[in-house]
């Protein structure tokens, strides 16, 4: 079930009702609710997964218990092995099975030797399956190293994995952080529901309005970029930098602004990155959940930056390049986790990535210095030539259109462009970026600007509900971009 989709709009209110008017006077009954909706929501894709997310749900439930358990370190250490291959065997198969069956006999055929492909299936990708077992793996592997204790209650736990709202695109959420707040009871709060309402208001914007309406011409363009110009190309590029962070924060606000409905308080997942002044607080500030979770779980264990100067740069490349391999089976992501490597490398050699951890650009000013918008600016160049691999079908499209893009031709554009829009959509992206700025200091108080100007406030929730209305019947149903990782 989509978010941006009449369904929702139907069953989210029902839920709403029966969580709290019917079932408010039980935990264990809400509980329950939260575990049938999600299910419902989930199986609404597709019904016939929902048996994995069970499976997933039990193995790490009972692993979890096992572990806690035993008090011997061998036997800790195998079922949390045994989770660990299970969950990333599970999601090895339905994602990565393909990829590498085709690049093992692609590596072959460039040696000369030709292998018959009969072992390809056509595997369906299940939705969310990269953030729902991240999710249990985490819960695991803190059992494990006794900073949590399980819980004995499937039904919380099983709560936990499916919890709806963040389910199929995150934020990929901690036990410790979800799970406490699905044991414990819940009272309605109406600042928090109308905080959680204001997120869904603008994260539906962002989605319907902005993210949407870039859709077509970015399609257009990446499909037609041996035949356009240098300009159209740069537009491309920018209007699917902009599209895939409107696309994907906005599911991240509407995720938990549903939860604070609900009474519940997911972690942040974006904070305003593309005001970040390098790269390393770019990902302090983009997908925080993931970056977060390789640095727990991946990056520290490993060693971190704790050795020597060799083993701390491989660490990096190496955290870089799952992050790109956990995005999809094609070597363009592979890559764009590279190129973002080679970003960071500097900024860790020169001992700078650890600046700006706390303060915003432009703390306590109106406007930033010539050397923050500088850094901005060179920083964002940087990740929207990323995006371009991450966009591009294959590695040898993304180097072309960057050919193309760098060749300064300004001629008139030879393809059918159909009614590019290009006025309207930089309208959009420059009135967005203003109210980013706006926020920048809390990304989830988004009126905050307007905090004393009452009619101001209400009338622009109107207006935005209405933009988003209009724009939901006018432009295509899409998909969140994120639900193929």
């Amino acid at each position: 079930m989509l978010f941006n989709s009449l369904e929702f709009a139907i069953f989210f209110p029902i839920i709403f009702i029966l969580y709290w008017f019917v079932f408010n006077k039980n935990i264990k009954s809400q509980n329950i609710l939260i575990l049938v909706s999600s299910y419902v929501f989930y199986g609404w894709w597709d019904y016939r997964f929902l048996g994995l997310i069970l499976l997933s749900t039990i193995v790490d439930y009972f692993i979890g218990i096992k572990i806690h358990k035993s008090n011997s370190k061998i036997h800790r250490k195998l079922f949390l092995w045994i989770s660990v291959i299970f969950n990333l065997s599970v999601l090895g198969f339905f994602k990565y099975y393909s990829f590498f069956v085709e690049s093992f006999v692609e590596f072959f055929t460039f040696f000369g030797y030709s292998l018959q492909n009969s072992w390809t299936i056509k595997i369906i990708l299940p939705v969310g399956i990269s953030f729902y077992t991240f999710q249990t793996m985490s819960y695991t592997i803190d059992i494990y190293r006794k900073s949590l204790t399980p819980t004995k209650n499937f039904i919380s736990f099983a709560s936990f994995v499916s919890f709806f709202p963040q389910l199929v695109a995150g934020p990929i959420e901690r036990a410790s952080n979800l799970l406490p707040q699905i044991l414990r009871e819940r009272k309605y709060d109406y600042d928090q529901a109308r905080q959680g309402l204001r997120l869904i208001l603008w994260g539906m914007f962002k989605k319907v309005v902005i993210a949407d309406s870039l859709a077509p011409t970015v399609n257009q363009i990446f499909e037609n970029y041996s035949t356009l110009n240098s300009t159209t190309l740069l537009l491309g590029a920018i209007y699917f930098s902009f599209q895939i962070y409107c696309d994907f924060s906005g599911y991240s606000d509407i995720a938990i602004g549903t939860s604070k409905v609900l009474g519940f308080e997911l972690m942040s997942n974006f904070k305003t990155p593309y005001f970040s002044r390098n790269i390393g607080e770019f990902w302090r500030r983009w997908h925080i959940s993931l970056s977060t979770w390789f640095r727990d779980y991946l990056y520290f264990p490993i060693g971190g930056s704790k050795f020597s100067k060799f083993k701390s740069i491989r660490n990096i490349f190496i955290i870089f390049l799952v992050s790109g391999f956990w995005h999809g089976a094609n070597w363009t992501f592979i890559f764009w986790g590279l190129i973002h490597a080679m970003l960071y490398l500097p900024s860790f050699l020169f001992k700078t990535n650890r600046n700006y951890v706390s303060a915003v650009v432009a703390e306590n000013r109106h406007l930033p210095s010539l050397k923050e918008i500088y850094q901005i600016l060179t920083n964002y160049f940087f990740v929207t030539i990323a995006w371009i691999f991450f966009r591009s079908p294959t590695i040898n499209v993304a180097f072309y259109y960057l050919k193309k893009m760098f060749s300064f031709d300004f001629g008139s554009n030879e393809g059918e462009l159909g009614s590019f829009s290009f006025l309207n959509l930089n309208l959009t992206i420059a009135g967005f970026i203003i109210i980013e700025w706006l926020i920048r200091n809390d990304e989830r108080d988004i009126y905050s600007f307007l905090k004393d100007k009452h009619i101001i406030r209400y009338s622009s929730y109107l207006i935005i509900a209405i933009i988003i209305i209009y724009k939901y019947l006018l432009n295509d149903k899409a998909s969140f971009i994120y639900f193929q990782f």
